[in-house]
């Protein structure tokens, strides 16, 4: 499966935001679905988009909720060292 995170360019993230929030959603989508060869990436582009390549919509739901969830939660995996 593939899952591709693009954040509005205009918008821009704290220095490592991108990297961080990368490495713990991938984290978290590896830990739900371990079964699958997934690929994550995070980027920036011209307006938010979640796209998931290669998995049914009850997955594309799933990965929804964990990328809300990491998102509420970038308090405790993110810090601005």
């Amino acid at each position: 499966m593939r899952v591709e995170v693009t954040i509005d360019k205009t918008k821009p993230l704290p220095t490592g935001a991108i990297e961080a929030l990368s490495g713990e959603l991938s984290k978290r989508i590896n830990q739900q679905f371990s079964d699958t060869d997934n690929k994550i990436q995070v980027r920036y582009a011209g307006s938010n988009n979640l796209s998931v390549m290669g998995a049914p919509k009850t997955d594309r739901d799933r990965i929804e909720e964990i990328l809300q969830e990491t998102w509420e939660s970038a308090d405790e995996w993110f810090t601005t060292d």
